[in-house]
């Protein structure tokens, strides 16, 4: 890995962030903020809607290659693409549960459901528990999403676990949807009685619930009447490479072996928002929208995609050695850090990942 040196925050961040203790780090969220273009604050409808329908389009534009050519070489070619597509448009839907798509709450509800609900994400189930996740990101104790485990903890994790967090990583995002993750209180992101959830979200969480209910009877419906091949051979393969791309691209947004953890009276929010590295998709980085571009995301939720990359430049150099960039090509990343990357230490400030060959 190659480390780089490098209008007032909205009131969530503002919520999310305490003081920053004094001697902690050479510079602030306001000196941050302030090397921004105002611009990167400034979400535009007309083309965050613009991203949406382009995917929408693609995404129909492959199904109608598909029934055209209806030939079996084209499958693979069609099942990688349409993932991928599932994938960006999950990424559209994950600038409207950071109220970054627009500054209209109704408008960005409403395309989160129609980007989410399709791929079988509960919109709201999903924007709050990711939202805890910002809130507590690089905390050992509080963190929601891709957190390491501590020795102790993983001692005793069973072998199921164990086999989905370390062997198949990429295919863990349906079950932390119905379980959440292996070292939190259990919860489901579909019960407004989940852990996960305040009292005050109950229909916000029951109002994904049913858009998503919809969807399965939707696509029972297309089972029933063309048949599970037809509905796996169209729908549940590109689902599947839609899971492993967001399994992927989160696991590599916080898994690196030099990537520090906090304890919890260690912690405070720009400290652990420096705890991401971003990384380099090649070609795929137009097509997930920037998704890699991780850091300038974790510092300033409301920034719309399409200004990451500025917003990114501007703060390279205030950043300096504490801004992390990975040019190692993706795979090899993953590869390398699932190997790596087990549990941390059960004491201690910051903690670091360490492979399982030193347990």
């Amino acid at each position: 890995m190659q480390l780089h040196s490098a209008p007032n925050q909205s009131a969530q961040l503002a919520d999310l962030s305490p003081h920053t203790p004094a001697g902690e780090l050479p510079f602030t969220l306001k000196d941050l903020r302030s090397a921004i273009p105002a611009y990167c604050f400034e979400p535009s409808v007309a083309r965050s809607l613009a991203y949406f329908f382009l995917d929408l389009g693609i995404i129909a534009g492959l199904y109608a290659a598909a029934a055209a050519i209806n030939t079996g070489w084209f499958l693979p070619i069609f099942w990688f693409a349409q993932g991928t597509m599932f994938w960006a448009l999950f990424v559209v839907g994950h600038d409207c549960g950071h109220g970054s798509f627009s500054k209209h709450k109704w408008l960005n509800n409403l395309v989160g459901h129609l980007s989410h609900t399709p791929i079988l994400v509960p919109y709201h189930g999903w924007r709050i528990s990711h939202r805890t996740h910002h809130a507590n990101t690089g905390n050992i104790d509080t963190d929601e999403s891709w957190y390491p485990v501590t020795e102790s903890k993983y001692d005793a994790m069973t072998w199921p676990e164990k086999l989905i967090r370390f062997y198949l990583p990429l295919l863990a995002y349906p079950i932390y949807l119905f379980r959440r993750s292996p070292s939190r209180p259990g919860g489901t992101h579909f019960l407004p009685g989940s852990p996960l959830f305040k009292p005050s979200e109950k229909w916000d969480v029951l109002t994904s619930t049913i858009w998503l209910i919809g969807m399965l009877g939707l696509l029972a419906g297309i089972g029933y009447q063309y048949g599970f091949v037809f509905l796996t051979t169209y729908y549940l393969v590109p689902y599947v490479i839609f899971v492993m791309w967001l399994d992927l691209v989160t696991f590599l947004h916080h898994t690196e072996a030099d990537i520090p953890w906090y304890a919890n009276d260690d912690w405070y929010f720009l400290k652990g928002a420096l705890s991401t590295i971003d990384r380099d998709y090649g070609i795929f980085n137009p097509i997930h929208h920037d998704i890699g571009t991780h850091v300038a995301h974790h510092i300033f939720l409301n920034i719309p995609h399409y200004y990451l990359q500025d917003a990114t430049a501007a703060i390279k150099p205030v950043l300096g050695s504490y801004y992390r960039q990975s040019d190692v090509p993706i795979w090899k990343s993953f590869f390398r850090s699932a190997k790596a990357c087990h549990f941390v230490a059960d004491q201690g400030s910051p903690v670091y990942y360490q492979p399982r060959g030193k347990h």
